[in-house]
């Protein structure tokens, strides 16, 4: 079941909330002491998730719907640090990243118990059958339902967590649906970063169509990404000029960029600020970045 994009917070006493989760959703179907972990897209990915697939309950038979998650260096759920282990298939390669990359499964609704099918009860029913399961300590956590939903979304927002899913209590299960009864509603957060270098258009020399930005840190100006978003007609040609007079021979960022992202880059000297929207805090790399404008007020000394 797939949440309906909102514009706000649900709000009235129908309504239960919970955090939003940078992971990758799974249906875990567990019974006679086996879980088969499968993806959105129908595949089976069992084998990528030896630490979660050990049945917290045994012999019992349940069917959940949840998502895998992983922390950064900095304790937030971060997708970028599954990446490391979504594909991989080699026993020995996997057994390494369970202890490199540890994952948990937060577990979210219960489809199926002891045989009986759950997915006609309304979802207050549900989460409490959920919340009564026995897990222990098991890799499998049920994350906590909020009934304030603005507090959630504010809550959220300051922790740099992907945002909020707002459920109807009442709402019954249906599988592959996207349903008003679930909504999801992302953050957007607005920072400001250096520019260290921009990227033409393909097939042009001179027509910009992308900003490298870094982040000051006590050693130098940090990497964190390219920005293609917000920048095109007359946005950058104006940024185009104002970065004409900086030309540099080498990267002012203290770390390696990629090489996909320093293939092409005209490099510049790290003096323009520039505010950019991103989609949650605490990554190494922005997330759907969005160019917002150019901080005349501001210098890179002033975010140091």
């Amino acid at each position: 079941m797939l949440a309906t994009k909102a514009d706000r917070v649900p709000t009235g006493a129908e309504w239960l909330h919970e955090v939003k989760w940078d992971g990758v959703r799974v249906l875990v179907d567990a019974h006679d002491g086996r879980v088969r972990m499968t993806s959105r897209n129908g595949n089976d990915v069992t084998p990528a998730w030896p630490d979660l697939s050990a049945p917290p309950l045994g012999e019992r038979d349940l069917l959940v719907d949840g998502e895998v998650i992983a922390l950064n260096d900095r304790g937030v759920p971060d997708f970028r640090v599954l990446q490391h282990r979504m594909h991989v298939r080699n026993r020995q390669e996997v057994a390494r990243l369970v202890t490199r990359v540890p994952a948990t499964l937060m577990v979210f609704d219960l489809l199926r118990l002891d045989g009986d099918d759950l997915t006609d009860r309304p979802l207050e029913e549900r989460r409490a059958l959920l919340e009564g399961l026995p897990l222990g300590e098991s890799k499998w956590q049920v994350p906590a339902a909020y009934d304030d939903g603005d507090m959630l979304f504010a809550a959220t927002l300051q922790q740099g967590l992907e945002g909020v899913v707002s459920k109807r209590r009442g709402s019954r299960y249906r599988f592959e649906a996207r349903s008003d009864d679930w909504r999801k509603l992302a953050h957007r957060h607005r920072g400001s970063f250096v520019v260290g270098g921009w990227r033409p258009q393909v097939g042009t020399a001179d027509r910009l169509a992308s900003l490298l930005v870094g982040e000051m840190t006590p050693d130098g100006l940090r990497y964190r990404g390219r920005v293609g978003s917000g920048i095109a007609g007359a946005t950058g040609t104006r940024l185009a000029r104002l970065l004409e007079p900086l030309a540099a021979d080498a990267s002012p960022f203290a770390d390696e960029v990629p090489r996909e992202d320093a293939r092409g880059t005209f490099w510049v000297e790290p003096r323009v600020v520039v505010d950019i929207d991103t989609h949650g805090l605490g990554y190494d790399r922005l997330r759907q970045p969005s160019f917002q404008g150019v901080r005349d007020d501001l210098s890179p000394e002033d975010l140091a």
